[in-house]
């Protein structure tokens, strides 16, 4: 049965609708041009996963607490920070089909925003003396930060081995996830061992869940991102890292030629596309998004029964299953 977010959101519909307004009010600020931009972005939110995977791993690993909608807050802010400057570095006009902030008010005040936002964040937690969720949380930022700088480096040379592509996965997507559920096992009072347990389980998810991105790529589903847009932008992901590492060193040479100098040409990155596909890259993929899928619902079985458990397994099934 495909997993319906209604429904997985039943056991903390209270709680999402009660973060809604806390989150609002943590945003707040003496200028008015700021709280009109903030308001921009809190209207435009997405799926709210991540306060969810907060709240369902707070719920189920000991009870939802006040510190869990602060740690929830801090997660968003600090996301929000980064994916505003995010769109100034990578000049991109659109965030989930809307205007982007730099976009509509410039990149200017983009950064300021970026820079206010994680501020917010970071007063949010030494106000209420939530250090060990700043702790928790600031890792997460460094790690996304080095993720990404390493993807840029290593995106000129071509040169990724599937070893560099897990740390990158791992720094760049899987250290937020990772942290939603340490802050969530944090913020319910449990012990150091399950906090960390937790860690590993959003780690785990959070690599499936790129990969499964990743795959989008290359047309495995009718809808998503649109078709070859990693090729485009030169990211070495899974799928073709493991279609190079099986081809022969003609056709290697072929196909990172391609990425490097031809990522503009439809027809060009068409062939790559069929390249991996012909050479069994997607179905590697999928077989590691599988495993890491199958790693992370083996740590809840440890876990007794509760509604919480139970649509914390539907929010994992729904990343991996997703269409887009």
């Amino acid at each position: 049965m495909k997993p319906d977010l209604k429904q997985i959101q039943a056991p903390i519909a209270t709680e999402m609708e009660e973060f809604e307004i806390k989150f609002r009010d943590f945003m707040k600020s003496k200028v008015k041009l700021l709280d009109h931009i903030t308001n921009y972005i809190v209207r435009r939110k997405g799926k709210q996963m991540r306060p969810m995977f907060v709240f369902l791993t707070a719920g189920m690993t000991g009870g939802i607490t006040e510190s869990t909608y602060r740690g929830a807050a801090l997660i968003e802010l600090l996301h929000t920070a980064t994916l505003v400057h995010d769109d100034v570095v990578d000049d991109s006009n659109y965030r989930r089909g809307f205007f982007s902030i730099n976009a509509l008010w410039k990149n200017k005040i983009a950064v300021l925003v970026g820079d206010y936002l994680l501020s917010r964040g970071l007063l949010l937690s030494v106000d209420n003396g939530d250090f060990d969720l700043l702790k928790i949380v600031s890792n997460a930022v460094r790690e996304m930060s080095e993720g990404e700088l390493l993807q840029m480096a290593k995106s000129r040379k071509l040169d990724i081995t599937e070893e560099v592509y897990y740390t990158i996965i791992r720094q760049k997507t899987a250290s937020l996830i990772a942290s939603c559920c340490a802050v969530g096992a944090s913020t319910s009072g449990a012990a150091i061992e399950i906090i960390d347990k937790m860690r590993t389980f959003g780690e785990k998810i959070g690599m499936a869940f790129q990969i499964k991105d990743d795959l989008f790529d290359y047309g495995e589903d009718e809808i998503g991102k649109p078709l070859g847009i990693d090729i485009k932008e030169k990211k070495m992901t899974l799928p073709l890292i493991y279609a190079l590492n099986n081809a022969s060193w003609l056709d290697k040479r072929k196909i990172i030629y391609l990425v490097r100098n031809k990522n503009e040409d439809k027809k060009s990155v068409n062939e790559v596309i069929e390249f991996v596909k012909k050479s069994g890259g997607l179905a590697y993929a999928n077989e590691a998004m599988n495993r890491y899928f199958e790693e992370a619902m083996t740590l809840l079985t440890e876990f007794p029964e509760s509604e919480y458990k139970t649509s914390l397994e539907g929010l994992v099934r729904y990343t991996i299953e997703r269409k887009k």
